[in-house]
């Protein structure tokens, strides 16, 4: 067998078997007249989507932010993947496992529109970011802005940093509801000194779910001469956007939340221009200029889930991105809205359709985040997050296309039940 047909039938079996997403094409097909927005509202719909996860009965999973488990036909060609590698062993590591990567990075670069030579497939947000702010060649007095709302492992690795070459970190609090725009954007332009290197924002806040507006704060920092990292964990495959759209230098993600590929998959994504001018984490052979993989040298690791990212793309494409992020807005809308006038209750995350997805955070006065967590598991059996941060005390609620509104009506009367 030649490299070309075994790159055929080991590197891309999954594709090689639209069928076992036929349950969900021939669904799709029924209502493809409907409108994203429309549909959304359509419970017998999402109803089959429902019928592609195995659920566990014992609790409402309302926490997919962590990890969106993968729908059963990607589970299946996961372990298809396994097997089949397995099979040929070190053949397929020496002699398609780099092209069969370079193909996965380009399928996920097709989602957000670019090229594959910008992307490297990584095991998950904070590998991908800790690759950005671990490998810029730092000077004792340079300066990073970051957000007290930002993820914590990206924060302590700005600590690590900050103590190990003597760089400065300025912190904004971004309001949970903002006036406009502008108000973020004159936030994070207050912390920006002629000191300053690089800007970190979140594309959507992992404890609250607020979108940002990316866009706007990557001109306003680039006027300044300062490069914008994006930690785009919760929005990938969650909102709609291609990366042209934001004009960042450096974002990050993991594939295994809203894209619900297997746990331990992520990206990175670098302006092309950008690449030599990070050091790597591990050293790679000589390459040629701003060639991405000299990022993406991590030694032997399982390569089989790089190969169902493509499975999980295939399952999304077969749903529609546009689809399942107007289900995704249309649930979290669904349960806040009967919340956010509600006596003693607290909802951090803003009304505006345009600046949340799916991810809400929702409190009760007097309730330790902690505290109402353990009630909605004990008392209710819904599983949720305690989010005790700056600015931003509840429990977050992560829906994903799979939870009905029945089972956000349990969470809504929990909630009111708590704050009496």
């Amino acid at each position: 067998m030649d490299k070309r047909s075994f790159l055929k039938k080991a590197g891309l079996m999954g594709l090689a078997a639209p069928l076992s997403f036929a349950h969900l094409r021939r669904a799709v097909a029924a209502v493809e007249h409907l409108a994203p927005a429309d549909l959304a509202v359509d419970e017998d719909f999402w109803l089959k989507v429902r019928g592609d996860y195995d659920l566990k009965p014992d609790y409402i999973n309302l926490e997919n932010g962590y990890y969106c488990f993968m729908p059963r036909q990607t589970m299946d060609h996961l372990v298809e993947h396994m097997r089949s590698i397995n099979y040929e062993g070190s053949y397929y590591m020496r002699t398609v496992q780099g092209e069969n990567k370079h193909r996965v990075a380009g399928k996920v670069a097709e989602i957000v529109g670019c090229s594959a030579e910008e992307v490297a497939i990584t095991r998950n947000t904070t590998e991908s970011l800790d690759l950005i702010i671990g490998g810029l060649e730092w000077q004792a007095g340079d300066e990073a802005v970051m957000a007290e709302q930002d993820y914590g492992a990206m924060l302590n690795h700005f600590k690590f940093i900050a103590r190990r070459f003597g760089t400065v970190n300025r912190l904004v609090s971004v309001p949970n509801h903002p006036r406009d725009d502008q108000e973020i954007v004159d936030l994070y332009a207050a912390a920006i000194t002629d000191k300053t290197r690089l800007l970190m924002v979140c594309h959507m806040v992992n404890i609250t779910g607020q979108v940002l507006p990316v866009r706007k704060i990557v001109d306003m920092a680039h006027a300044r001469g300062v490069e914008v990292m994006v930690d785009g964990a919760h929005a990938f495959s969650h909102i709609t956007f291609q990366m042209q759209d934001l004009d960042c230098d450096y974002y990050g993600t993991s594939l295994h939340k809203w894209l619900s590929a297997p746990l331990g998959s992520g990206m990175l994504y670098v302006k092309k221009e950008k690449i030599d001018s990070v050091w790597p984490l591990f050293a790679e052979r000589d390459l040629g200029p701003n060639d991405m993989r000299r990022l993406n040298h991590i030694g032997t690791h399982p390569v089989h889930t790089d190969l169902a990212i493509l499975n999980a793309i295939e399952y999304q494409n077969a749903m529609g991105l546009d689809r399942k992020a107007a289900r995704l807005q249309y649930l979290q809308h669904y349960w806040t809205s009967q919340l956010r006038d509600h006596p003693g209750v607290i909802v951090n995350t803003p009304v505006e359709l345009s600046r949340h997805g799916g991810i809400g955070n929702v409190g009760v006065a007097g309730i330790a985040p902690g505290d109402l967590a353990d009630a909605l598991m004990n008392d209710y059996g819904i599983f949720t997050t305690g989010i005790d941060r700056p600015g931003v005390r509840g429990v977050r609620v992560t829906p994903n296309v799979y939870t009905t509104t029945a089972e956000l009506d349990a969470l809504v009367s929990a909630i009111k039940k708590r704050s009496a």
